[in-house]
């Protein structure tokens, strides 16, 4: 198998960059996006060339920029399980519910994705230093790549992200520092440090490599679902690359024929939370780009991202495929993830719970309906964040008689 990676393009100017050379921005400011011969790879790969390839994303090896086979760091990433969520669909109204679970990657969330690629790319490149700003869980995934990638590793993040992120950065041995601000200031700091010391800056977005392994679970979606696309997918937004790599896999399949011309897209729908939500502000003013959100503040540490670099294209994906942009307060976050935990069994993170919280408010507002196939993509595991479930457990006596609480009591009525 090979890349069939031609050029890097701006998606603003169309400015044309050589994907040889290590790259960031456009020179107008604009992230890049890899392109591929879409016309050749329709001509030499079909869908059945994926049956009996290694179950990780690297099964889409010709759509994804890495050229030697050499420089593929990998730790098993990608094709997570597609979950029917029947109990979970009935208390919202969508019996058709399913729940990607991008927990189940290495490193605990979907950034394990973006990392894989990004890392591999810059290995291919000859960068041997990488620095970024994080909310938390992509500094803990790029910082794990990078060291079995044999590249330094530098990360800055908010001093309030969550603690287990800071000791995964620290554990695979990042330069790991902490301000007292948010993932934008941390990115000041970055393209600072980057300057001075010769790093390469992975930003979100300012390398272009991370949407591609990001866009993989577009891929398995269709893949998953037998080719025949869901209704809607819900992704918790903050910097927006999951879902632009989406729409951009989206694009990538029905150019190459790996789904119908002219098919039914997916609703691609926004998830942000009230307490920072630039992107929903924006669609909901109809602008085409982001104003920043002041005061950010979220207890789903990933999606508080007060101004992303490509907004633009989180609303074009929204906008082009019949989606919307909504957003939710932290009380409804916190109800959606013991809600899931309580249905279906599994211990979803803040932002895919953010995502769950949408979905009476879209059946309410006639976005989704009963009939409708659903998805909602959780970006990473509730083990993650150990202190956001508050406990206050009984302490019995050794020869104490269990007196049992009610089902009510047991769940604080949350249910």
């Amino acid at each position: 198998m090979m890349s069939y990676l031609s050029h890097l393009e701006c998606p603003k100017c169309g400015k044309t960059y050589d994907a040889g050379k290590a790259q960031t921005v456009c020179e107008c400011g604009s992230p890049l996006l890899a392109r591929y011969d879409l016309e050749v790879v329709a001509k030499k790969v079909k869908r059945d060339d994926l049956k009996g390839r290694v179950s990780s994303l690297w099964r889409y090896r010709e759509l994804l920029p890495v050229n030697d086979d050499r420089n593929v760091i990998s730790l098993g990433e990608g094709m997570t399980p597609m979950l029917a969520s029947p109990k979970l669909g009935q208390a919202v109204g969508l019996p058709k519910l399913y729940i990607k679970d991008e927990g189940l990657n290495p490193t605990g969330t979907f950034k394990a994705r973006g990392a894989a690629v990004g890392v591999s790319k810059a290995r291919e490149l000859g960068i041997h230093a990488v620095a970024m700003p994080t909310a938390g869980n992509a500094g803990g995934a790029w910082s794990a790549y990078a060291a079995k990638a044999g590249l330094a590793m530098y990360v800055v993040m908010p001093v309030d992200a969550p603690d287990l992120a800071k000791k995964e950065c620290v554990a695979a041995g990042a330069g790991t520092y902490l301000v007292k601000g948010l993932i934008s200031d941390a990115g000041k700091i970055v393209g600072q440090a980057a300057k001075t010391q010769g790093w390469f800056d992975a930003s979100t977005l300012k390398e272009p490599y991370r949407i591609e392994g990001k866009k993989t679970m577009g891929l398995e979606i269709a893949e998953q679902f037998e080719w025949e696309l869901p209704d809607a997918i819900l992704y918790p937004t903050g910097g927006g690359v999951g879902i632009i790599g989406i729409y951009k896999a989206l694009q990538e399949m029905e150019a190459i024929g790996w789904i119908k011309k002219g098919a039914k897209w997916p609703k691609l729908i926004s998830v942000q939370a009230d307490g920072c939500s630039p992107i929903v502000r924006a669609y909901r003013e109809g602008k085409n780009v982001s104003e920043f959100h002041t005061g950010a503040q979220t207890l789903a540490a990933g999606i508080r991202v007060p101004k992303a670099l490509g907004d633009f294209l989180v609303l074009e994906a929204v906008r082009e495929t019949g989606g919307v942009a909504i957003s939710v307060n932290d009380d409804e976050i916190m109800k959606a993830l013991l809600l899931v935990a309580r249905t279906e069994g599994m211990l979803i993170c803040p932002e895919g719970a953010a995502a769950v919280a949408a979905l009476p408010h879209l059946v309410k507002q006639g976005v989704l309906n009963a009939g409708e196939r659903v998805v909602v993509l959780n970006t990473g595991s509730g083990l993650k964040y150990p202190d956001l479930i508050a406990i206050d457990l009984p302490v019995l006596e050794k020869e104490a008689q269990l007196q049992v609480a009610t089902a009510g009591e047991r769940t604080g009525g949350a249910e």
